[in-house]
């Protein structure tokens, strides 16, 4: 059965993230209703920086380099712009799981969103994007897990315990 709702696809260029736009697309075909392609951003060294020492033109060249990275995502996923799915790119500024949870406000959207391992520097200073959302959203979520790949990808990477 197909939906009339949209769907919200949180990027960030990463490998998973693409992997959730593939999925976000072929869920967009599906329910017939429109992607929206969501990459936040947040001023480098934060908003309360941003607050105390305003740079117009450094805040804009910051949100032209995520819209940037935003129609990037889509050549690695696609290599270009997929056909056939009514699209809009928005480059939200703030944290990710609050924008993407405010933007998927609809009952009928679904935000979709890459679940897996993240390194101990991201989840610090990023949170849990996927848990924010599962927590806080409004309409469905559907996390989208990491590939066979790139567990093992994970699992060749990650440093081995000293013997």
């Amino acid at each position: 059965m197909a939906h009339s709702g949209r769907v919200v696809v949180g990027v960030s260029g990463s490998l998973r993230s693409l992997g959730a736009l593939h999925r976000a697309v072929d869920e967009a075909r599906h329910r017939g209703g429109g992607l929206v392609a969501v990459l936040a951003w947040t001023p480098v060294g934060g908003e309360g920086t941003a607050r105390r020492t305003p740079c117009t033109p450094t805040l804009a060249a910051w949100e032209k380099a995520a819209a940037a990275r935003l129609e990037q995502a889509f050549r690695d996923a696609f290599g270009g712009r997929p056909n056939g799915v009514p699209l809009s790119l928005v480059t939200a500024r703030g944290e990710a799981g609050t924008a993407l949870t405010q933007l998927a406000d609809r009952p009928d959207d679904l935000l979709v969103i890459s679940t897996g391992r993240q390194g101990g520097l991201t989840r610090l200073f990023h949170g849990g994007v996927s848990r924010y959302c599962l927590a806080h959203a409004h309409c469905d979520v559907l996390a989208v897990p990491p590939s066979e790949l790139m567990r093992d990808l994970d699992r060749a990477l990650r440093p081995r315990a000293a013997a």
